[in-house]
Formats: structure tokens, sequence, C-alpha cells
């Protein structure tokens, strides 16, 4: 798949954020927690999503529409082929562990922006009485029921807070789980997770307590809207200096973004699940470094380097959740970027224009970034690798183009 992109005019405009994928892979997965039926409503319309939905149906759940039933769990071996595509698979590994007492799932995949290990998942379930084998690629993991544990993570990673704390809901005891990831999808999976009758506090801080229970129930639940995916539209208005509304955001997880935004110049304000943008002015560079939420996201990162690379002055970004998240650099410097890169740092001196060209997508985010600059390029930017969209944006063409940008996907 390839994008096309012409440098088009300030966008103006409404465009709407949908569910956010990070919230929506765990809770799908925490679906199988629960012998009864669960609804999960505003589950993006994505490639990430339907591979988590394969695997499932795999094991034996059944899923219409918005429903998830996995009363008839016959499995506990997840597919190699639909693994490989989907790093969050791994997080079927503690809902399969506490429902059938085994998981066996294949190394998983993902973008290639940096190791990723499950090391730490592997730490926490240990912990709490796992036996794991990992040979040839499959990690192994067995036991008849948990055993809470007080555990420390050594960084506080997404998934392995989400995996340990699926893990602790239905184990015997108390689990306490130190340096957790604090972002709004753990949140939200602990939101789901305390409606199906788990007992979970300290949700969005870092030190979570979980005591344990035999057995969960079928609930209801909405997934929170998409904070990447409205950062990324509303770096869409900024870049291309325009001004509208981006719809069904939640202010509160858009802080460290707007607040960057708010140095370099641009106007947000917030109106209910709304937030207006005003970019029409001066843009100043800014520095940014991203870390765990509530710091700057890295999910964030290329996009906003897209941004800096036509903001006035020199910017300074460090990357240091991922050690490879620089692929777009060398595709921006194709457009005439004027980046410099030392290590896990990259100097970006703004330039008067960009210039299309013929770049690859290595990775989501990436992707993003350079449909963005091709938005204020001159003449045609060809992005190809361009699925990768599809696996973190629904409809991104369509919803930029409703803002008045030149922007279609193609099959190759």
């Amino acid at each position: 798949m390839k994008i096309l992109v012409e440098k088009s005019e300030p966008l103006k405009g409404e465009i709407s954020a949908g569910g956010s994928k990070n919230a929506a892979l765990p809770i799908m997965a925490a679906s199988i927690l629960c012998a009864d039926k669960c609804s999960i409503y505003n589950i993006p319309n994505l490639t990430d999503t339907d591979n988590m939905k394969n695997i499932m149906q795999s094991l034996g759940c059944v899923i219409k529409g918005n429903e998830f039933d996995s009363s008839n769990l016959c499995g506990f071996e997840a597919p190699y082929e639909e693994v490989k595509k989907l790093r969050g698979s791994f997080l079927l590994a503690s809902p399969l562990l506490a429902r059938v007492g085994r998981a066996q799932i294949p190394l998983p995949g993902g973008c290639p922006i940096g190791t990723r290990p499950i090391d730490l998942h592997l730490k926490g379930l240990r912990a709490m009485g796992a036996k794991i084998n990992a040979t040839h690629g499959v990690v192994d993991i067995s036991c008849k029921r948990l055993k809470g544990a007080r555990i420390y993570l050594d960084f506080p990673s997404v998934g392995a807070t989400e995996n340990l704390i699926m893990a602790a809901v239905t184990a015997k005891g108390t689990t306490v789980i130190e340096n957790a990831a604090q972002e709004p999808e753990v949140e939200d999976l602990c939101d789901f997770l305390n409606k199906q009758g788990a007992h979970i506090l300290g949700a969005g801080s870092g030190t979570i307590n979980i005591e344990g229970i035999k057995k969960l129930k079928g609930v209801s639940h909405h997934i929170i809207p998409d904070r990447i995916e409205a950062g990324t539209y509303l770096a869409a208005f900024a870049i291309t200096r325009g001004s509208g509304r981006v719809k069904n955001v939640r202010s509160e997880h858009q802080k460290p973004l707007m607040a960057k935004f708010t140095e370099m110049g641009v106007r947000l304000y917030e109106d209910g699940e709304d937030l207006l943008i005003d970019a029409t002015g001066t843009e100043k560079s800014v520095n940014i470094k991203t870390m765990p939420y509530p710091g700057f996201p890295t999910d964030m990162q290329a996009q906003f380097s897209s941004v800096l690379s036509v903001a006035n002055g020199t910017g300074v970004v460090v990357e240091t959740v991922f050690e490879n998240r620089f692929l777009h650099i060398s595709e921006l410097l194709r457009m005439g970027a004027d980046i410099r890169i030392d290590g896990r740092t990259s100097v970006i001196e703004g330039v008067k224009r960009l210039t299309g060209a013929k770049v690859e997508a290595f990775d989501l985010r990436g992707a993003a970034a350079l449909a963005l600059a091709g938005l204020v390029a001159e003449g045609e930017t060809e992005i190809s690798g361009a699925e990768h969209i599809m696996r973190g944006y629904e409809d991104f063409c369509g919803k930029l183009r409703g803002a008045g940008a030149k922007i279609t996907a193609q099959k190759d």
C-alpha cells in the first residue's frame, strides 16, 4: 500500500478521533478472563484489532460485532502466523493462564522500533508461581492457579503492567505492582476489570494493589478515545498552520502534548470532549524528551519531529523509550529537512520548505509523520509501506481529506 500526498492548504474543519487501539487490545484480551459474554464498544477498525480477534477466535472465542464470548475457550496455543503481526498478542498470556492454566505464545512481532523484550512480563509471572519454558521462539507458561506477589518493575512497561494486572485479578491473595505504568490505557483496563468485579486500587499511579477473586462477571464497556490519533490530527493542523476542531478527545490525556504546542505558539481551547486548535500564527521550535506517561509520549515523537522540521528555530528531540525510533528521519531528510542524529538525540533545524519525494515508512508512527510532512511539501510525496497506517489509524486519509488535505491511499 502507498499513500500519495500533495501540498495542501491550511487544514480547516473537524476531525474525530476513534477508540484507543492501545486500550482496546488489552481489554479484548481481558474478556477471556470471564466465561460470561462481554460487550466492548468503540473498538477501532484496524489491522491490529482484527489480528487480535483472529487469534482469540482460533482459541475458541466467539466474536459477533461488539460481543465477546469466551465461554467455550478451548485452546492455549496462539497461532504463529497471526502472532508475528502483532506485538500486543502477548497480552493473551495471563488471561489464558488464568482460564486454562497454560499459555503457549510465539515471540510477538510489531513495529521495528526497538527490542521491547517480554522479560518483565515473565519475571512477574514467575514471581506469581508460573512455570516458564522459552525455547525455539515460543514461550510456554503454565500454572494451576497463580498466587499474589509483590512485583517491582525495572521499567514502567505498559504491556508488563497490563499482563500482570490481568494475572493478578483471579490469583490467590494480594498482588502489589510497583513502578507500574500510569498510562490512561492501563486505567481503562482496570476500569473494565473492576466493572467485572475485580478489586484493583491505584490504577493511574505507580503502585497498583490487586486482591484476587475467583470469578469475574460479564459487563459492557466503552473504550476511551485514542490520545495518539487525536494528537496526530492536532499535529496535522499545526504543521499546515490551520485551525479547526479535533473531536472525541480527553484533554487530561493530552496535557504533555498541549504544553508543547502552547510553547510553540499554537493556541488550544478545550470545549467539552473536543479540542479547538488555532495554528495560524508563527510557530517557534521547542525541545522535547519522550518519557513514560505523564511525560511526552514516544508515540508522538515522529509526528512532532515533522512539525519541528518546518518550525522557526532549532529543536532538540531526545528519545528515551525506544532505541530505534528515528527510522523516519532518513526519509524526512530526503524531503529536505535539516536534521542531525546523535544516538538517541536528533537536532532539528526548521527549514522554510520541504519538497515532495518518494519515501518509505518503516513503522506506524513514522508513516503518519511522513504523511504530515507531505501536507506542506512542494509537489507530491509518495509513501510506500503505508500499510503501517492501517495498524493504528482508522480511515486516516479520509479523515484528513475531510479537513482539506490532499491525500489518498492506493494499493500497490
